[in-house]
């Protein structure tokens, strides 16, 4: 199990220290922008709508979203599912795993191709009067696909095997134990 404590490790780190890092230079670069523009009359970050835009925030959802699947945090209609004998319970498990990874392989083809593309083609996005590569972006969504594929698989086989699912995280607020 030593690997699912890996990834589990990876992926909180991806969202505690990538996704909050990402957090912290969003506020930093708004904060700059609006007492640039407002208190000194002038555009001290060109291109930090941009910047926030097209690097930041995607980072911190593609950062944050394997970890917020393996913590069970996403909203999930499951009292028809709960009130199940122990036997369909865990079939209709597999088959909902199964439909799901099949959903998100298709997307995970989509996205591969499409960064892949990128880097070939070798886009770039307008910061400021500067354009800059979207690759290193761009591999953080097959990345994140990826790990919440191998969390699926994880989950059917648990299913399968008739092992009981962890709990979502502890707290009334669902905030991630990284947090």
């Amino acid at each position: 199990m030593k690997f699912w404590t890996f990834l589990g490790r990876l992926e909180g780190g991806m969202a505690s220290i990538g996704a909050g890092l990402c957090l912290l230079a969003m506020i930093v670069i708004t904060v700059i922008s609006v007492v640039g523009r407002y208190v000194l009359h002038h555009d001290i970050l060109p291109g930090a709508y941009n910047l926030i835009e097209r690097v930041a925030f995607p980072l911190i959802v593609f950062w944050a979203a394997p970890m917020a699947h393996r913590e069970a945090t996403f909203p999930r209609f499951d009292m028809l599912v709960n009130a199940m004998p122990a036997r369909v319970r865990r079939a209709v498990q597999v088959l909902v795993g199964v439909v799901e990874l099949a959903i998100y392989a298709v997307v995970m083809w989509y996205v591969l191709r499409f960064t892949w593309q990128s880097i070939v083609e070798d886009r770039t996005m307008q910061v400021g009067a500067d354009f800059w590569p979207m690759w290193p972006v761009l591999v953080m969504m097959p990345l994140a696909f990826f790990l919440m594929m191998l969390e699926m698989m994880r989950l059917i086989w648990k299913d399968l095997r008739g092992e009981d699912h962890p709990p979502p995280a502890s707290g009334n607020d669902n905030v991630s134990a990284a947090f």
